[in-house]
């Protein structure tokens, strides 16, 4: 039998999983970002996207299109809520949660459930057990894994 009509008869791979959420960190402190991703990834439940430079992030998340973003506020050159305006204004973008990370507010400020321009936020140092919660809590449900 010919090659080519046998493997019109092997059976189709079942449909891979799922794909797991993509989530963009966007933040100048490359070790943060580098760390995270590591951390983040060894749960194998979330895909990681690093931007560490600010004036690439809206650019970046047009291109990943992730289902959630962690964002820095205090960056050089463009912040963190001139970003998340920028990602608001985007009709392709306006969609997905925006999750500050700032050492501006403590955890105290967070627990409260004040928010940052309309955006939850969580307090840096965060600890990835917090960081993983703080996905969570705000992952749309279709992207959940």
């Amino acid at each position: 039998m010919n090659r080519t009509i046998e493997a019109n008869f092997l059976p189709t791979p079942i449909a891979e999983a799922q794909e797991k959420p993509r989530i963009l960190i966007i933040d100048d402190n490359r070790d943060l970002t580098r760390s995270a991703k590591v951390a983040l990834e060894k749960t194998g439940r979330y895909s990681i996207w690093e931007e560490n430079e600010p004036a690439r992030a809206h650019q970046t998340a047009q291109r990943i299109k992730p289902d959630l973003i962690l964002l820095d506020i205090a960056m050089p050159e463009t912040d963190g809520g001139e970003i998340a305006a920028r990602i608001e204004s985007d009709p392709t973008l306006h969609r997905i949660p925006v999750v500050f990370l700032t050492a501006l507010v403590t955890k105290a400020e967070e627990r409260s459930g004040l928010q940052i321009q309309g955006h939850p936020f969580l307090a840096k140092p965060v600890s990835i057990p917090e960081l993983i919660a703080g996905i969570e809590r705000n992952l749309p449900a279709h992207a959940v894994f």
